[in-house]
Order: structure tokens, then sequence, then C-alpha cells
């Protein structure tokens, strides 16, 4: 009964800014990864960024030096710190979660396939 549910989605103006959060419960494992992935529909998941269980960090090349990704391990919940966005940015963004590894690390490769557990999605539109 994993549930990951994104909130915060919504507009922005180009150069903007907007914080997403993800309520995470019910994981069968003391140690797992979350991540941020994206997608524009009919395409791939784009790995957005990730933080594994002792708190390191992972960002996707196109995000890196604009978005913050930060991990609540009490209250179970993961946010996005989006800053200077840009066009690319205009997509639906998901909440993944991981717990292949006993010690909570992430998958390597932004391999959407090794993230069993998803939310639902929350759409970050970009305006000029």
């Amino acid at each position: 009964q994993v549930r990951l549910v994104e909130s915060g989605g919504g507009s922005v103006q180009i150069g903007g800014s907007l914080g997403l959060s993800c309520a995470a419960s019910g994981f069968p494992y003391r140690r797992y990864c979350l991540a941020w992935f994206r997608q524009v529909p009919g395409k791939e998941r784009e790995g957005v960024a990730s933080v594994d269980d002792e708190g390191l960090t992972v960002y996707g090349e196109p995000v890196k030096g604009r978005f913050t990704v930060t991990r609540d391990k009490i209250k179970n919940t993961l946010t996005l710190q989006m800053d200077s966005v840009n066009a690319d940015d205009n997509t639906i963004y998901y909440c993944a979660g991981a717990g292949n590894s006993a010690y909570g690390w992430c998958p390597g490769a932004w391999n959407e396939d090794e993230y069993p557990y998803w939310g639902q999605g929350t759409q970050v539109t970009v305006s000029s």
C-alpha cells in the first residue's frame, strides 16, 4: 500500500520559481530511495533529482544549478524547489520510490523500470 502523492504544480513564468512536494507513506522498507521524474506526454520519463536514504542527492543535467531537492525523513516528504525555470521545464512531474537496495541506494542511470512506486503526477506549466 505504498502511496506517493504530489502537490504544488501550477503555472509559472519563464525565469520564475515554483515548489513541488511529495507525501510518501506505506513503504515496506526501512531504507529507500525517493526521486523526481518528469514526462512530456508520449515520451519516456526523464530523471530530475533523487535522494537516497542517507541524503545523497543526484540531479539530472538539465536542472543542475536550478533545482534543489530535499527530503524530510521524519515527515516522509520530498520537495523540489524549481528556480530559473525555462520552457523545457513545462511538463508533468512525478514522485517515484525504489527499495531494491537494503541500504536505500537509488538506482543508477535513471532507469524508470527500477522504480516500482509512482505518484499520479503534478503539472507544471511554464508561460512567457
